[in-house]
Protein backbone atom coordinates (compact mmCIF):
# COMPACT_ATOMS: atom_id res chain seq x y z
CA UNK A 1 0.00 0.00 0.00
CA UNK A 2 2.74 2.44 0.97
CA UNK A 3 4.68 1.84 -2.27
CA UNK A 4 1.54 2.21 -4.38
CA UNK A 5 0.73 5.48 -2.63
CA UNK A 6 4.26 6.78 -3.21
CA UNK A 7 4.04 5.86 -6.91
CA UNK A 8 0.72 7.73 -7.13
CA UNK A 9 2.23 10.72 -5.37
CA UNK A 10 5.33 10.93 -7.54
CA UNK A 11 3.77 10.22 -10.96
CA UNK A 12 2.40 13.72 -11.58
CA UNK A 13 5.43 15.34 -9.91
CA UNK A 14 7.81 13.55 -12.25
CA UNK A 15 5.67 14.38 -15.27
CA UNK A 16 5.39 18.07 -14.44
CA UNK A 17 9.09 18.30 -13.61
CA UNK A 18 10.09 16.83 -16.98
CA UNK A 19 7.50 18.84 -18.93
CA UNK A 20 8.62 22.11 -17.33
CA UNK A 21 12.30 21.21 -17.72
CA UNK A 22 11.68 20.48 -21.40
CA UNK A 23 10.01 23.87 -21.80
CA UNK A 24 12.77 25.72 -19.93
CA UNK A 25 15.60 24.25 -22.03
CA UNK A 26 13.81 24.84 -25.34
CA UNK A 27 14.43 28.48 -26.31
CA UNK A 28 11.95 28.24 -29.20
CA UNK A 29 9.06 27.14 -26.97
CA UNK A 30 6.42 29.64 -25.88
CA UNK A 31 3.63 28.84 -23.44
CA UNK A 32 1.60 31.53 -25.20
CA UNK A 33 2.07 30.31 -28.80
CA UNK A 34 2.68 26.56 -28.59
CA UNK A 35 1.05 23.36 -27.43
CA UNK A 36 2.89 21.45 -24.73
CA UNK A 37 3.00 18.52 -27.14
CA UNK A 38 5.20 20.55 -29.50
CA UNK A 39 7.96 19.68 -27.02
CA UNK A 40 7.35 15.99 -27.70
CA UNK A 41 7.59 16.02 -31.50
CA UNK A 42 10.25 13.37 -32.13
CA UNK A 43 11.69 15.13 -35.21
CA UNK A 44 11.19 18.83 -34.47
CA UNK A 45 12.08 18.95 -30.77
CA UNK A 46 15.44 18.27 -29.18
CA UNK A 47 13.73 17.49 -25.87
CA UNK A 48 11.17 15.01 -27.22
CA UNK A 49 12.63 12.01 -25.40
CA UNK A 50 12.62 13.84 -22.06
CA UNK A 51 9.12 15.24 -22.55
CA UNK A 52 7.56 12.00 -23.82
CA UNK A 53 9.30 9.91 -21.17
CA UNK A 54 7.79 12.15 -18.49
CA UNK A 55 4.29 11.67 -19.85
CA UNK A 56 4.68 7.95 -20.50
CA UNK A 57 6.24 6.97 -17.18
CA UNK A 58 4.15 9.42 -15.14
CA UNK A 59 1.02 8.08 -16.80
CA UNK A 60 1.99 4.51 -15.95
CA UNK A 61 2.62 5.54 -12.35
CA UNK A 62 -0.83 7.16 -12.04
CA UNK A 63 -2.40 4.14 -13.73
CA UNK A 64 -0.59 1.75 -11.37
CA UNK A 65 -1.75 3.74 -8.36
CA UNK A 66 -5.35 3.76 -9.55
CA UNK A 67 -5.28 0.02 -10.25
CA UNK A 68 -3.73 -0.92 -6.90
CA UNK A 69 -5.32 1.69 -4.64
CA UNK A 70 -7.54 0.82 -1.69
CA UNK A 71 -10.25 3.19 -2.96
CA UNK A 72 -13.49 1.23 -2.74
CA UNK A 73 -15.35 3.28 -5.36
CA UNK A 74 -14.81 1.44 -8.63
CA UNK A 75 -15.73 4.51 -10.64
CA UNK A 76 -13.22 6.71 -8.80
CA UNK A 77 -10.48 4.11 -9.22
CA UNK A 78 -11.39 3.67 -12.89
CA UNK A 79 -11.23 7.43 -13.47
CA UNK A 80 -7.66 7.49 -12.13
CA UNK A 81 -6.69 4.49 -14.27
CA UNK A 82 -8.12 6.20 -17.36
CA UNK A 83 -6.27 9.47 -16.61
CA UNK A 84 -3.01 7.54 -16.23
CA UNK A 85 -3.57 5.50 -19.37
CA UNK A 86 -4.40 8.56 -21.45
CA UNK A 87 -1.42 10.51 -20.10
CA UNK A 88 0.80 7.57 -21.04
CA UNK A 89 -0.66 7.45 -24.54
CA UNK A 90 0.01 11.17 -25.09
CA UNK A 91 3.69 10.40 -24.47
CA UNK A 92 3.69 7.28 -26.62
CA UNK A 93 1.84 8.81 -29.58
CA UNK A 94 3.64 12.14 -29.95
CA UNK A 95 2.72 14.83 -32.48
CA UNK A 96 4.29 12.81 -35.30
CA UNK A 97 1.22 10.59 -35.11
CA UNK A 98 -1.02 13.59 -35.88
CA UNK A 99 -4.63 12.34 -35.65
CA UNK A 100 -3.83 9.63 -33.10
CA UNK A 101 -2.04 12.21 -30.97
CA UNK A 102 -4.96 14.61 -31.27
CA UNK A 103 -7.43 11.97 -30.11
CA UNK A 104 -5.35 10.65 -27.19
CA UNK A 105 -4.65 14.23 -26.06
CA UNK A 106 -8.34 15.08 -26.28
CA UNK A 107 -9.17 11.90 -24.37
CA UNK A 108 -6.61 12.84 -21.70
CA UNK A 109 -8.20 16.23 -21.06
CA UNK A 110 -11.67 14.72 -21.09
CA UNK A 111 -10.47 12.12 -18.58
CA UNK A 112 -9.35 14.93 -16.27
CA UNK A 113 -12.87 16.37 -16.49
CA UNK A 114 -14.35 12.93 -15.82
CA UNK A 115 -12.15 12.51 -12.73
CA UNK A 116 -13.27 15.91 -11.40
CA UNK A 117 -16.94 15.04 -11.87
CA UNK A 118 -16.54 11.61 -10.26
CA UNK A 119 -14.62 13.11 -7.34
CA UNK A 120 -17.27 15.81 -6.88
CA UNK A 121 -20.06 13.24 -6.84
CA UNK A 122 -18.16 10.74 -4.68
CA UNK A 123 -17.36 13.23 -1.94
CA UNK A 124 -20.23 15.67 -2.48
CA UNK A 125 -17.70 18.40 -3.15
CA UNK A 126 -18.27 21.58 -5.14
CA UNK A 127 -14.60 22.51 -5.51
CA UNK A 128 -13.80 20.02 -8.29
CA UNK A 129 -16.75 21.34 -10.29
CA UNK A 130 -15.44 24.89 -9.89
CA UNK A 131 -12.06 23.67 -11.17
CA UNK A 132 -13.80 22.03 -14.10
CA UNK A 133 -15.77 25.18 -14.94
CA UNK A 134 -12.63 27.33 -14.84
CA UNK A 135 -10.90 24.89 -17.19
CA UNK A 136 -13.88 24.79 -19.55
CA UNK A 137 -14.01 28.60 -19.56
CA UNK A 138 -10.32 28.79 -20.45
CA UNK A 139 -10.70 26.28 -23.29
CA UNK A 140 -13.81 28.13 -24.52
CA UNK A 141 -11.92 31.43 -24.69
CA UNK A 142 -9.11 29.70 -26.56
CA UNK A 143 -11.40 28.08 -29.14
CA UNK A 144 -13.72 31.07 -29.56
CA UNK A 145 -11.15 33.89 -29.60
CA UNK A 146 -7.79 32.14 -30.15
CA UNK A 147 -6.58 33.55 -26.85
CA UNK A 148 -4.02 32.36 -26.18
CA UNK A 149 -3.03 31.37 -29.74
CA UNK A 150 -1.37 28.16 -28.51
CA UNK A 151 -2.93 25.58 -26.21
CA UNK A 152 -0.08 25.17 -23.71
CA UNK A 153 -1.72 27.49 -21.18
CA UNK A 154 -5.15 25.81 -21.24
CA UNK A 155 -3.41 22.43 -21.14
CA UNK A 156 -1.22 23.30 -18.17
CA UNK A 157 -4.01 25.07 -16.28
CA UNK A 158 -6.34 22.08 -16.80
CA UNK A 159 -3.76 19.80 -15.22
CA UNK A 160 -3.02 22.23 -12.38
CA UNK A 161 -6.74 22.58 -11.62
CA UNK A 162 -7.06 18.79 -11.34
CA UNK A 163 -3.98 18.09 -9.23
CA UNK A 164 -5.30 19.48 -5.91
CA UNK A 165 -8.22 17.04 -6.08
CA UNK A 166 -6.01 14.13 -7.08
CA UNK A 167 -3.71 14.86 -4.15
CA UNK A 168 -6.67 15.40 -1.82
CA UNK A 169 -7.77 11.89 -2.75
CA UNK A 170 -4.29 10.51 -2.10
CA UNK A 171 -4.31 12.24 1.31
CA UNK A 172 -7.70 10.72 2.13
CA UNK A 173 -6.51 7.27 1.09
CA UNK A 174 -3.35 7.65 3.15
CA UNK A 175 -5.23 8.83 6.24
CA UNK A 176 -7.75 6.02 5.97
CA UNK A 177 -5.00 3.42 5.48
CA UNK A 178 -3.15 4.71 8.54
CA UNK A 179 -6.35 4.43 10.59
CA UNK A 180 -7.08 0.93 9.28
CA UNK A 181 -10.43 1.94 7.77
CA UNK A 182 -11.93 1.65 4.29
CA UNK A 183 -12.36 4.70 2.09
CA UNK A 184 -16.04 4.76 1.28
CA UNK A 185 -17.35 7.99 -0.20
CA UNK A 186 -20.47 9.27 1.62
Amino acid sequence: MRFSWLVGLLGPVLTLALVLTSAMISPWFSFWNNALSDLGHAVKSGVAALFNFGLAIGGLMVLAYGASSSITSRLLRASIVVVGAQMNLVGVFDEMYREIHFWVSTAFFLSLAFFLVVYAISFRAVGPLVSLLVGVALWTVHFAYKVPPGVAIPELVSVLLTLPWYYALLARVRRVANEGLKLVPP
